[in-house]
């Protein structure tokens, strides 16, 4: 019942998984450098997002999941999810927020 999955840090190309995106659940792409909370986002991962999608797409792997962490917000989430993410971590977003309810709907929205 496990799932496989593999996780790009900001600095390690889309190419690195695409040879294993046929073997994998999920590829999660790390949108700040691992570590702590309250990262601001890198943009330069909207590309592998992009380019890990569109990889995927081609191969027909329609149920491959294509998370992205760090630096998710109201802003962030769109551009992700537009490049082909569909599951979003946001956590200090989310947690930081004076109205969490609020946030998560924004996030939704």
């Amino acid at each position: 019942g496990c799932k496989a999955a593999i996780s790009l840090k900001p600095r390690t190309p889309a190419e690195v998984a695409i040879p294993y995106l046929e073997k994998c659940d999920m590829i999660l792409v790390m949108t700040v450098e691992p570590g702590f909370g309250g990262q601001k986002f890198i943009p330069l991962a909207v590309d592998k997002i992009a380019r890990v999608h569109g990889k995927a797409k081609e191969l027909g792997l329609t149920d491959l999941m294509i998370e992205v962490d760090g630096g998710i917000n109201e802003e962030s989430a769109v551009m992700c999810k537009y490049a082909g993410a569909n599951v979003l971590v946001a956590g200090s977003y989310v947690f930081g927020a004076s109205d969490v309810a609020d946030a998560i709907a924004k996030l939704k929205k």
